[in-house]
């Protein structure tokens, strides 16, 4: 156990791994109120477009995935709002689109390169400090936001009666989905690409079985978030086993024994 603190790596594994439970849990009790669960993989699809191009390009590919990603999420705001699609024929568009992009720039690449696959299937023991700062960054911008938190999630849950009490409904929709967009990107490298939707769905989903109130959604989903994927890094070193799979296995386990126990005890 004490070796399991002392080593570099896990030290940064652990920092990344609370800082992305935090994160993901956060932004993820709107995705979870607003019926927004395609939207994390339609924009971690669209993410690999901009890690591709950054590979591509020889460029840190978050530096570059950020404002691609951001781009997308804009598109899909707009599209949702201005016309009369689903919002998930609208995510599957761009996403389409998006994944196109990633697989052609790869091709154009032509040559082998370990970088996407590590994007695609996370890589939490191998972290470096610039893959720490950037969620930290995002943490001190989400506690710059927390005043919007309440107007979130009004319009969360009735969006209607919000508009009618002059929110900018929209305008919040668009924050929201770049906020949402950058947390996508800041955690691939940790979970992967494959894996960030389940980390943004699961551990809301466990909260809000109960859960009634939304402020105590949001508490209940990041202690999961974090913990699960602290616990859930620890049973990976010891196990040797794939670190962003082990963690969100377990959040999954957790959610299942959430809905038991909800349903022994209702």
């Amino acid at each position: 156990m004490i070796e399991f603190f002392t080593l570099p790596f896990m030290q940064r594994a652990l920092i990344a791994g609370i800082l992305v439970g935090f994160l993901a849990s956060y932004y993820g009790v709107f995705v979870v109120q607003r019926g927004l669960g395609f939207l994390g993989s339609g924009l971690a699809h669209a993410a690999f477009g901009g890690v591709a191009l950054g590979i591509l390009l020889d460029q840190e590919p978050l530096i570059i995935a950020v404002p691609f990603t951001v781009l997308v999420a804009i598109g899909i705001t707009y599209v949702k709002n201005k016309t009369n699609l689903a919002g998930d024929t609208t995510i599957g568009i761009f996403f389409s689109v998006s994944m196109a992009l990633g697989i052609i720039f790869i091709f154009m690449k032509r040559q082998y390169t370990s970088d996407a696959f590590n994007y695609l299937f996370g890589s939490i023991l191998a972290v470096s400090l610039t893959d720490i700062i950037a969620p930290a960054i995002l943490i001190l911008i989400t506690l710059i936001f927390s005043p919007f938190w309440k107007k979130w999630a009004y319009t969360s849950f009735d969006r209607e009666l919000a508009q009618s009490d002059r929110i900018p409904v929209q305008f919040d929709d668009y924050v929201l989905s770049v906020l949402i967009a950058v947390t996508i990107v800041v955690s691939i490298k940790v979970v992967g690409i494959v894996l960030i939707a389940a980390f943004l769905v699961i551990p809301p989903a466990a909260s809000r079985l109960i859960n009634k109130s939304f402020s105590r959604m949001t508490v209940i989903s990041i202690l999961f978030g974090i913990s699960t994927a602290v616990i859930g890094l620890w049973i990976s070193y010891y196990l040797d086993f794939p670190s962003g799979a082990t963690i969100i296995l377990l959040q999954a386990a957790l959610f299942f024994l959430v809905m038991i126990i909800k349903k022994v005890y209702s």
